[in-house]
């Protein structure tokens, strides 16, 4: 019997000190953690525990995204005054990102097109008549792959050039963000056509990514004749959108499409167009075109531009473009040949994806990638032929 006694004894107590290291490990982590806690608290800003901020919007304030640019930036922080405005609490998330982030307008930029892009110097083409400037969200590779194939080819139509650009930020998500910045980059080294900010690419950052590109052009290609700012989901036909541009001048006023007016902001907050009037006290609109195709002059992009530095950022874009051109004295002017909600067929008989429809056309908006390709090939083909009933003007 006392052989048994002795092991136990013996076991008992190597089971406490196991047990006693194991706390005292514990103990030891446990305190560390907490000093480190405690001692990142002690040196945070103290307007960090006012207002936290978004996580895409903490990228615009990391001194490493600065080496990304050609240029120093000086990084943009939260405007927490901002957050003092009777009712910013009551906002949505998005509103109160917008009204902190508003005065932000200075972005590094991610990849760049090449420098002879608008001088003509590369391969045969010459200086850049028209400048296709489209909006595309970051992972809409497919819609930008069907568009260089398409109707945004870079070539001359009738002497002169067209160029293109895609003008894109970058996704929310971070890991997200770092697949689709390689895709971008590979897209630019192959195409040479994507200008990319390091920006939160979303619908109310728009207006922001107007403004960037307003600011790019009048340093990179500021001679272009006339520009196409549309959306990546638009059908375009570039042999019409050339030969009305040749009968007007770059050097007057030009600022065509869709002309939206009589309307005012949306204070619903359900909807996407949502603006409270924290952001617009006026419950007007000035006239303005739909952004999913405009044509500008050279002339009126300048102004615009101009006007830009005056005006203070709106979540909308074309109604953003609107207010510019307000500012300078100048109207927009509708063309019938620019449809934003696509196009309705006069006769039940007849589909309002016949081409016939489309031959004489500038712009027209809400496409499929795969409606797009097959328009595209439809309206190329030599032996099309369209009666007077399928040519009967069809309605937006």
């Amino acid at each position: 019997m006392p052989r048994p006694k002795k092991r136990c004894t013996q076991a008992l107590i190597f089971l406490a000190l196991v047990v006693g290291i194991l706390f005292f490990f514990h103990d030891h982590d446990l305190e560390l953690f907490h000093r480190t806690r405690s001692q990142d608290s002690e040196n945070s800003d103290p307007q960090d525990k006012v207002i936290q901020e978004p996580q895409h919007q903490q990228r615009i304030m990391e001194p490493q995204t600065l080496a990304l640019s050609k240029r120093p930036l000086e990084p943009c922080f939260a405007n927490v005054s901002a957050a003092n405005l009777s009712g910013f609490s009551a906002q949505p998330r998005h509103i109160q990102d917008f009204l902190l982030y508003k005065h932000c307008r200075d972005f590094p930029i991610l990849q760049d097109v090449p420098s002879n892009k608008c001088t003509g110097s590369s391969g045969d083409l010459g200086p850049v008549f028209l400048l296709l400037a489209i909006k595309s969200s970051p992972k809409n590779y497919e819609r930008r792959d069907l568009i260089r194939r398409t109707w945004g080819q870079e070539r001359e139509v009738k002497g002169a050039t067209i160029r293109r650009l895609f003008l894109v930020g970058t996704d929310a998500d971070v890991l997200e963000a770092q697949k689709v910045n390689q895709l971008l980059a590979m897209e630019a080294q192959t195409y040479g056509d994507i200008l990319q900010w390091d920006f939160y690419d979303s619908f109310f950052n728009l207006t922001l990514k107007q403004v960037l590109f307003l600011e790019w052009q009048a340093v990179q290609c500021p001679d272009a004749a006339f520009i196409f700012n549309g959306d990546d989901d638009v059908f375009v036909h570039p042999d019409n959108l050339m030969i009305y541009l040749q009968s007007n001048k770059a050097d007057e006023h030009l600022y065509v499409g869709y002309v939206i007016s009589n309307v005012g902001p949306i204070r619903v907050p359900w909807s996407k167009y949502f603006v409270p009037e924290l952001v617009v006290k006026e419950n007007r609109y000035p006239p303005y075109c739909a952004g999913g195709g405009i044509l500008m002059s050279r002339f009126t992009t300048r102004a615009i531009r101009r006007a830009s530095h005056l005006i203070p950022l709106i979540p909308i874009d074309d109604v953003y473009l609107g207010m510019c051109l307000e500012h300078e004295g100048l109207t927009p002017v509708r063309h019938m040949g620019v449809k934003v909600v696509g196009i309705q067929s006069p006769s039940r008989r007849i589909g309002s994806f016949n081409p016939c429809f489309y031959q004489d056309l500038l712009v027209v908006h809400r496409f499929l990638p795969y409606e797009l390709l097959l328009m595209w090939d439809a309206i190329k083909k030599p032996d099309l032929k369209c009666s007077k009933t399928v040519l009967q003007t069809p309605t937006n």
